[in-house]
């Protein structure tokens, strides 16, 4: 088994916080990533979008395109009309050979809001869930047959967020939607990081290492602060700067015999938390934890 490390570029070049990260450029990103020794990247808003730009542009930075945020509106849409929306990115994907497109739904997310408090993100039923669970099949099954796996992103602001909403989403689709397991979101959602990987670990495809800083959080939910307030805040961090246990994530992982990505995805303040020595202490972290469990790693020797 081989897992591969690679990073989101965020903590360079914030897409919802532009101006936060405005010091920084995606070449710097890359670079710097590389030189840490991430090996792959997912996709930033700020790369080149058309598939031979974006082919170019990693070549030049030698890393490899391992995923990338995939905004879904399903819930407000048809089928087809979803189909139609995101065919380019998976026709991209699936030219460049991501493993997967890291989808959410975001049609009526709170997550952009600055003014909204996470607090008020859309709750739906259980059967509302449901219903969505199996339109998220058919999205799913198609980009399957073109080639790139779709993975759910549960995402702080967002209608599947929680415990609950992760359960009742991956208990009403098929095996063909498969989890972005994101830590970082996961426990700010009030879920369980062991119980959602014993449940659904034949379910996870895509892993996102993302720790919390609870002090920042509990201000974030106790007065109604917007996601993006908690950004700022540093409710965020790499892996073994906050409070999640890793190496259980990690022991978990090699159980579950995982031989996918492992990426960090930690938006920060940079003036604060400076992305090049952050994103260095989660790297490594993680060889760390997963040396410790018995996990391979490309490109380690």
């Amino acid at each position: 088994m081989n897992v591969k490390i690679g990073i989101s570029p965020i903590a360079w070049q914030n897409d919802d916080l532009p101006d936060l990260t405005a010091a920084y450029t995606m070449d710097q990103a890359l670079k710097e990533a590389r030189e840490i020794g991430y090996i792959g990247v997912e996709r930033g808003r700020r790369m080149p979008q058309d598939t031979q730009g974006l082919r170019q542009f990693l070549r030049q930075h030698d890393i490899a395109l391992c995923g990338g945020w995939c905004s879904g509106t399903l819930l407000a849409s048809g089928v087809a009309t979803e189909r139609e929306a995101i065919a380019q990115q998976v026709a991209q994907f699936a030219e460049l050979r991501a493993p997967c497109i890291v989808y959410a739904e975001c049609s009526n997310t709170v997550q952009g809001q600055i003014g909204v408090p996470v607090n008020h993100r859309p709750k739906l039923s259980r059967d509302e869930v449901h219903a969505y669970g199996r339109k998220l099949t058919e999205i799913a099954k198609w980009t399957k047959d073109q080639g790139v796996t779709l993975s759910y992103h549960h995402h702080m602001g967002a209608c599947i967020e929680d415990q609950d909403d992760i359960d009742w989403l991956l208990e009403s689709s098929g095996p063909e939607v498969t989890l972005c397991f994101d830590t970082g979101h996961l426990v700010f959602g009030g879920g369980e990081i062991a119980r959602t990987m014993d449940r659904w670990g034949d379910r996870i495809h895509h892993v996102h290492f993302k720790d919390i800083r609870p002090d920042v959080v509990r201000d974030v939910r106790d007065n109604n602060r917007s996601f993006l307030d908690g950004v700022v805040a540093g409710a965020f961090t790499v892996p073994g700067d906050g409070i999640i246990d890793f190496h259980d994530v990690a022991a978990r992982l090699r159980a579950m015999d995982y031989n996918g990505w492992i990426v960090v995805e930690a938006e920060q303040d940079p003036a604060k938390a400076p992305p090049y020595d952050y994103s260095k202490m989660g790297y490594e972290h993680i060889l760390a934890v997963c040396g410790k469990a018995g996990l391979s790693i490309a490109g380690q020797a």
